[in-house]
C-alpha cells in the first residue's frame, strides 16, 4: 500500500508522470484510496461558466467556450474527481456533436465529454481492463498529449485535457494488452496485509467511520491539510529540480539493462524521479530518486508474452544502478563476468523450451500407476475458429457481430439518444413527407421520427470453453505435451481476440471445472501447465459438465455466444451415455480437436464431432491449417 500512495503522490506532484495503474485482488480498498487523494489536491481557479475548467491566469486559446480574457474573473473550486464507467461510449468520453439539435434545429453545438470535466483534476477508471480497447487508446492519448481532439460528424474541436489518470483492475478478470500497459506511467501491485494487527486496524477505522462519518473526518483533518500543503509545495518546487546528466545516464542504463521496449520508460522514469525529488524537498535528483522511480515505472514494461506476470528483480535493479553510478568504485575483478540483465531470470515454458515431465504419486493412470504432468512448449499460431451467424456480444476479434464500430450494413430507428446517425437513411425517411410538411424552399424539413442510426457489423468476443481429455491414454501415448501446447496456443489466440475462457478437464471418473469462465487467460495458462493426467476417460461426464457451465453462463451474459472446444481422442472408458451427453450441447458451436494418432485409428473423435455438429480438426494439422489460411489470404 505504501507503493500505491507514493505512485499517486508522484502523479499529483507532476501529471507528466503519466498516471497510475493499480493492479490488485478484490477488497483491497483500491477505489477508496484513489477517491481520498482527490480531496487532497489543491483547489483550482477557473473561468466562470467555462465548461472546460480554463485557468483565468493562463486560459486555453483554443477553448470552445472562449476566448477568455487573460486575468479575468475567476471562481475557485475543488479539483474534480471524474469517474469513467466501464460501459461509457466514445461520445461520452470525448464529447460529440449534439446530433438531434443539428438535424432538427440546425444548430451546430458541441457537447463536452468526461475528458473536459476531468481537466485539472483526477480521471478515475475502475476495472480499466474491462474497458473497450478503442476507449483506452483514446483515453491514454489524451493523457499523454494533455489535449483532447474531436474530429467527427462535422465537428472539429480541440481543448485542454490535463488530468491525473488512475486505473484500477483485478488481474483475475483479464489483463490489459502490453501495448496499453506501456501507456500507463506507473504501476503498483496491491495486496491485502496478512498481518492481523494491520487488518484489525483497517476494520476498526472502517467501523468508526460508519458510526460517525463527521467525527472520523474531523479526527484526520489536520493530517489531510498537512498532506495537501506538502503536495502544493512540491508542485511549486518541481520546476526548479535539476536532473544531472549522470542521473539521466543511470536511468538510460537501467532501462536498457531491463530490455524494455522503446523510450517511454526512460521518459516516465525521469519525470517520476524529478517528482520524487520535489516531494522530498530536494533541488537535485539523486540515485534514491532514480531507484524509487524505476521500481514503479518498469515492472509492467518487462512483459514479453501475455502469460508473463509483471514484476521487477530488485537485486538486478541495484546492480544496474550501482554499475551506472559515477560515485561507485568499479568491481574488484575489473567489471568482468556476466553482463547485467544477462541471467538470473528463470526460464518460462512460454519461451520456447519445454518442461521436463514430472510424476506425482497417487494416480490411477497407465504410466506405472502414477499421475504425470507433461511439459508445455512455446505456443504457436492457430486458425481462426468462429461462431457462425451474427451476434450482439461485447466487442472483440473472433465472430461477426453487430457493434458500435465496424462497417455500416444498414440503418434503424434509434431506441434513445442517437450517437451514430445514418445521414442517407435519415434523408430518405424524410423525403416522402416534404409536400405534406409544406416545404417551400430548397432545404429539407426534418422531424425527430425521421432520424436513423447506422447498423454496423464488426467482431465480437466469445466464451471459449475448453473441455480437455486428461485421462491415462493421453499420457501413455506421450500426447499430453502436444495437447497442452495446442491448448496453450488456443488460449493465446483467445487472449488476442478478447474472449472469455473456461477450462474443464475429465479423467478418472469425474469432470472438473479447473477454471470457471473468466477473462484472465493467465490463470488458464497456469492451470494448464500444472494439469496432471491419468486414469480412465469419462467423456460423457466432461460433456455434461460443459453443458452445465454453458447454461449458467447464458443466464449471466446472454449476449456472449459460446464456442465449445473439445480436445480428445474420442475414447470413453468410464461409465456414461456419450450420445445423450452430446445431445445436451445441441446447437452450440463447437470444434473437436482429434488427438488420436498411430497407424491404427478408430475415428472416435470424428463420431463425437458428428454428434455435436462440430468441426473436426486433427491435432497435427493445426499448423497446416494456418499455412493454408495464410496462403489463401
Amino acid at each position: 500500500m505504501d507503493d500505491l500512495k507514493l505512485a499517486l503522490l508522484l502523479n499529483a506532484v507532476s501529471p507528466r508522470v503519466g498516471g497510475v495503474l493499480v493492479r490488485g485482488e478484490k477488497g483491497t480498498a483500491k477505489s477508496t484510496i484513489v477517491r481520498a487523494l482527490a480531496a487532497q489536491l489543491p483547489a483550482v481557479d477557473t473561468v466562470p461558466g467555462c465548461r472546460f475548467a480554463c485557468d483565468p491566469a493562463a486560459p486555453d486559446p483554443s477553448c470552445p467556450d472562449g476566448p477568455h480574457a487573460l486575468g479575468g474573473p475567476s471562481a475557485r473550486r475543488a479539483a474534480a474527481l471524474v469517474e469513467l464507467p466501464v460501459g461509457a461510449s466514445e461520445d461520452r468520453l470525448a464529447g460529440s456533436l449534439d446530433v438531434e439539435r443539428a438535424l432538427t434545429e440546425g444548430v451546430k453545438a458541441f457537447e463536452p465529454g468526461l475528458l473536459a470535466a476531468a481537466h485539472r483534476g483526477v480521471l478515475y477508471v475502475d476495472e480499466v481492463n474491462l474497458l473497450h480497447d478503442h476507449l483506452v487508446d483514446l483515453l491514454l492519448d489524451a493523457a499523454a498529449l494533455g489535449t483532447c481532439y474531436v474530429e467527427r460528424e462535422s465537428v472539429s474541436v480541440r481543448h485542454a485535457a490535463r488530468f491525473l489518470l488512475v486505473g484500477t483492475m483485478n488481474p483475475e478478470e483479464g489483463e490489459l494488452r502490453p501495448q496499453l500497459l506501456d501507456r500507463f506511467g506507473l504501476t503498483v501491485e496491491v495486496r491485502a496485509s496478512r498481518e492481523p494487527r494491520e487488518r484489525a486496524e483497517v476494520v476498526r477505522r472502517r467501523l468508526a467511520f460508519e458510526a460517525d462519518p463527521a467525527a472520523f473526518a474531523a479526527r484526520w483533518s489536520a493530517e489531510e491539510a498537512a498532506l495537501a500543503e506538502r503536495i502544493a509545495a512540491a508542485r511549486d518546487r518541481l520546476g526548479g529540480v535539476r536532473l544531472p546528466d549522470e542521473r539521466l545516464e543511470q536511468i538510460a542504463a537501467i532501462c536498457a539493462g531491463f530490455e524494455v521496449d522503446g523510450l517511454r520508460a526512460d521518459l516516465v522514469t525521469a519525470n517520476a524521479a524529478l517528482a520524487h525529488a520535489a516531494w522530498h524537498g530536494r533541488d537535485e535528483v539523486t540515485s534514491d530518486d532514480v531507484r524509487a522511480a524505476a521500481r514503479l515505472a518498469l515492472p509492467h514494461r518487462r512483459r514479453r508474452d501475455p502469460f508473463d506476470a509483471p514484476g521487477l528483480d530488485e537485486s538486478l535493479l541495484d546492480d544496474l544502478l550501482n554499475s551506472a553510478s559515477p560515485d561507485d568504485d568499479p568491481p574488484p575483478d575489473g567489471g568482468g563476468g556476466e553482463p547485467p540483465g544477462g541471467g538470473g531470470e528463470p526460464s518460462s515454458p512460454g519461451d520456447g523450451g519445454s518442461e521436463a515431465p514430472a510424476e506425482q504419486p497417487g494416480g490411477d493412470g497407465r504410466a506405472g500407476g502414477r499421475e504425470q504432468v507433461a511439459g508445455v512448449a512455446a505456443p504457436h499460431a492457430v486458425p481462426l475458429l468462429e461462431v457462425p451467424g451474427v451476434g450482439d456480444g461485447a466487442a472483440g476479434r473472433r465472430s461477426r457481430s453487430r457493434t458500435e464500430r465496424g462497417r455500416v450494413t444498414g440503418s434503424r430507428r434509434p431506441a434513445g439518444r442517437i450517437h451514430d446517425p445514418h445521414v442517407v437513411a435519415t434523408l430518405l425517411a424524410a423525403a416522402p413527407h416534404q409536400d405534406a410538411r409544406g416545404r417551400s424552399g430548397p432545404g429539407l424539413l426534418l422531424r425527430a421520427d425521421d432520424l436513423r442510426e447506422a447498423v454496423r457489423e464488426g467482431r465480437e468476443g466469445n466464451l471459449v470453453l475448453f473441455v480437455v481429455d486428461a485421462s491415462g491414454s493421453m499420457a501413455a501415448r506421450r500426447r499430453m505435451s502436444t495437447v497442452k501446447t495446442a491448448v496453450l496456443s488456443l488460449l493465446l489466440d483467445a487472449y488476442q481476440r478478447r474472449d472469455k475462457i473456461g477450462l474443464i478437464t475429465f479423467r478418472g471418473r469425474t469432470a472438473e471445472v479447473v477454471l470457471p469462465p473468466t477473462s484472465s487467460v493467465e490463470a488458464g495458462a497456469a492451470r494448464l501447465r500444472t494439469l496432471p493426467t491419468g486414469g480412465r476417460t469419462p467423456l460423457a461426464a466432461g460433456l455434461v459438465r460443459a453443458a452445465e457451465v454453458l447454461r449458467t453462463e447464458r443466464l449471466r451474459d446472454p449476449s456472449r455466444r459460446p464456442l465449445l472446444v473439445v480436445v480428445t481422442d474420442g475414447r470413453a472408458t468410464a461409465d456414461g451415455d456419450v450420445p445423450r451427453a452430446a445431445g445436451l450441447l445441441a446447437g452450440t458451436a463447437g470444434v473437436v480437436v482429434d488427438c488420436e494418432d498411430g497407424p491404427v485409428r478408430l475415428g472416435l473423435a470424428g463420431r463425437l464431432a458428428a454428434r455435436l455438429g462440430a468441426r473436426l480438426v486433427p491435432l497435427g494439422d493445426l499448423d497446416g491449417i494456418v499455412r493454408e489460411h495464410r496462403k489463401a489470404a
